[in-house]
C-alpha cells in the first residue's frame, strides 16, 4: 500500500484566519478550506509504508530550532494561465535551513525530493481554465493583496501529512508530529 505523502508546517488559528480574510477578498475559483493551509518543505509523492517508516525515524532524530515566519504579499503561479494562488512568506533563512535538512532525510529514506528550488507559499485557491475577464479581475485582486502581512509566529513543529484526493479537493490529515527542540529568534 502507498501513501500519498508531504512534510509541512501547519499554522496557527490565527494565521489561518487571516489567511481566510485574504481568500474573501480574492475571486477563487476554488477555495483550500482554512484547516487545510500549510506550508509545504517536501513534496514526497506516492511511498510505500516501509519507506515512510524509514522517513519517520529520520524526522524523529532530526533536531532543528524553533524560529519565527511571516507571510506577506499574494501571488499566482502558472503565468498566462493561472493555477495556484498563493500567499508568500517573509524570507528566512531558518525555513530555507529547515526545508534543506528535511530534504536531505527525506532522500536518506529513499525518497528523491528536489533540494534547490524552494518556493515558500502557503496554497489559497486553484484555479481551472479562466475567461479572460475572471483572469483580469484575479489577477487585480491578487496584485491589490501585494500588502498583505499575517504573523510572525513561532514555528513549534513540522507534521508528516497523508493527502487523499476527493472531489472538492485533497483531504489531508497529519500521521506524525516532529517538534522543534530550540527556540531562536530572529529570521
Amino acid at each position: 500500500m502507498t501513501i500519498r505523502a508531504f512534510i509541512a508546517i501547519g499554522l496557527p488559528e490565527g494565521i489561518r484566519r487571516d489567511l481566510a480574510m485574504l481568500q474573501a477578498l480574492l475571486p477563487l475559483p476554488r477555495r483550500l478550506e482554512p484547516e487545510d493551509f500549510h506550508l509545504t518543505l517536501a513534496f514526497l509523492g506516492d511511498q510505500p509504508e516501509p519507506v515512510l517508516e524509514a522517513l519517520h525515524d529520520g524526522l524523529s532524530g532530526l533536531a532543528a530550532a524553533q524560529f519565527c515566519l511571516t507571510l506577506e504579499g499574494a501571488g499566482l503561479f502558472g503565468g498566462v494561465r493561472p493555477r495556484v494562488i498563493w500567499a508568500g512568506v517573509a524570507e528566512s533563512a531558518l525555513l530555507r535551513h529547515l526545508q534543506a535538512r528535511v530534504a536531505r532525510v527525506a532522500v536518506q529514506a529513499g525518497i528523491p525530493v528536489a533540494t534547490q528550488g524552494f518556493n515558500p507559499h502557503v496554497t489559497l485557491g486553484r484555479a481551472g481554465a479562466l475567461e479572460p475577464d475572471q483572469r483580469a479581475r484575479l489577477e487585480a485582486a491578487v496584485a491589490a493583496a501585494h500588502g498583505f502581512r499575517a504573523g510572525p509566529w513561532q514555528v513549534e513543529a513540522i507534521g508528516l501529512y497523508a493527502s487523499y484526493p476527493a472531489r472538492k479537493g485533497a483531504r489531508y490529515d497529519l500521521l506524525a508530529d516532529y517538534p522543534l527542540t530550540e527556540r531562536v529568534s530572529g529570521r
